[in-house]
């Protein structure tokens, strides 16, 4: 079994006992770790851990029903990617699914294959969550580092104007801007100038997003 497998979970959600136990069996004998529900409530209820993992749903559900669980788990915060899994879908039902953030969208019966690759895209777009997540975690630990010249001098490398520029604007010496852009490369742990853009452009978009 891949060792990395080993810390990813699928977590299977359907009102038909049979079908979790299939679906887990299934998973189980392609070395996935699984864990069923076969109510939304019990799912809510289920302290789910962080980590690499998604979420196979169906939609026709008591109680409450596969889209409106998904509702409540984006109010929530809970990036979980989601494949829905349904005998009842039609285009106009996988389309609000979609646009709401779904993974994929599966018709019952399913194809084995066919959910394996649902299932591989869902992981790994919930570990590129989870790596976004990381790494704009630490950019944004270390842009609080910064000086508050060093800030001053960042927004004006942002707005792409020359250390002579800059230094006119600040009313400093060249070699000065030279030492506080050297300084914030470091901070920031990049080695280029596009490379300093990219990051703070990515967290202004996570800011907003």
């Amino acid at each position: 079994m891949n060792m990395k497998m080993q810390h990813r979970m699928i977590y299977i959600l359907d009102d038909e006992p049979e079908m979790v136990k299939a679906l887990g069996r299934l998973l189980r004998a392609k070395g996935f770790k699984t864990h069923g529900f076969t109510s939304a409530r019990e799912f809510l209820e289920h302290n789910v851990p962080m980590g690499v993992a998604c979420l196979i749903l169906d939609v026709a559900m008591p109680e409450l029903n596969g889209l409106e669980l998904q509702k409540c788990l984006l109010r929530e915060g809970n990036p979980i990617p989601i494949i829905f899994l349904t005998g009842h879908g039609d285009i106009p039902m996988s389309v609000r699914a979609i646009k709401a953030g779904a993974s994929d969208f599966l018709t019952k019966p399913v194809d084995n294959a066919a959910l394996l690759n649902a299932v591989h895209a869902a992981l790994l777009e919930s570990e590129n969550r989870i790596k976004t997540q990381s790494d704009t975690a630490l950019w944004s630990s270390r842009l609080a580092t910064l000086t508050g010249r060093q800030q001053e001098v960042l927004e004006l490398v942002m707005e792409g104007k020359l250390n002579k520029q800059i230094a006119a604007e600040l009313g400093t010496g060249e070699q000065n801007i030279k030492l506080h852009r050297a300084h914030i490369m470091q901070k920031m742990g990049v080695s280029t100038v596009a490379e300093l853009v990219r990051v703070i452009e990515r967290l202004e978009i996570n800011k907003i997003s």
